[in-house]
């Protein structure tokens, strides 16, 4: 049975802004999708057993559930393993189980949303043209995924010194434009190609 309809839970308005803008031109309207927001990392993994308790009780076979959180100082793998280990427990199947009738997909975006920005730096200098174009061939930049210190720390200094968001980075502001602009089948993210793999893969 093909998949008509995406449920994704996320942590902070943040990341459901910028999937607003990206997911109907990687979805390319082949089917539908809600976006669930939660306050913060901590709020989601508290709630997401009870969600998806929920879920288990009526989801249709046609649904796929996506589950995106921040890595930030947790273990990669040992995150997974909790995420995974609360969808086994409502009696759901994960992509890692079946990769063909899975129910849920966990994502972990390592370390922060804004390591996605640093994967397309071309997006990013293209809303913010006083930014450096040499940013991502500095050796603290290279990786988007290994940025030493906070990614969205990390961003908002470069951002700032090039002269934007002296008061503060306006986090959704960036992540709705960026989301619109952002060349998603181009992205040295790993993190976010197996994000943007897995979504792709689904059509």
């Amino acid at each position: 049975m093909s998949v008509s309809h995406l449920e994704f839970l996320v942590e902070e308005p943040s990341m459901e802004a910028f999937l607003r803008g990206l997911l109907p031109r990687m979805l390319g309207g082949e089917m539908s999708f809600q976006i669930y927001p939660f306050q913060c990392k901590n709020d989601l993994i508290d709630k997401l057993p009870s969600r998806l308790k929920g879920y288990s009780s009526w989801l249709p076979a046609e649904y796929r559930i996506i589950v995106i959180v921040d890595r930030d100082d947790d273990d990669c793998f040992e995150l997974k393993k909790q995420l995974d280990s609360m969808v086994h427990q409502c009696g759901l199947c994960t992509r890692s189980d079946d990769v063909n009738n899975w129910q849920v997909l966990n994502r972990i975006a390592i370390e922060e949303l804004e390591s996605w920005y640093f994967g397309d730096w071309n997006a990013v200098k293209s809303l913010y043209p006083r930014v450096s174009a040499n940013v991502p061939k500095k050796e603290s930049f290279r990786n988007p995924d290994a940025i030493a210190g906070g990614t969205w720390e990390a961003f908002e200094r470069v951002l700032k010194r090039a002269g934007y968001f002296e008061g503060g980075l306006r986090k959704t502001e960036v992540a709705r434009k960026l989301g619109r602009t952002l060349d998603w089948e181009s992205n040295s993210s790993s993190s976010f190609q197996c994000f943007r793999d897995a979504v792709v893969g689904i059509l």
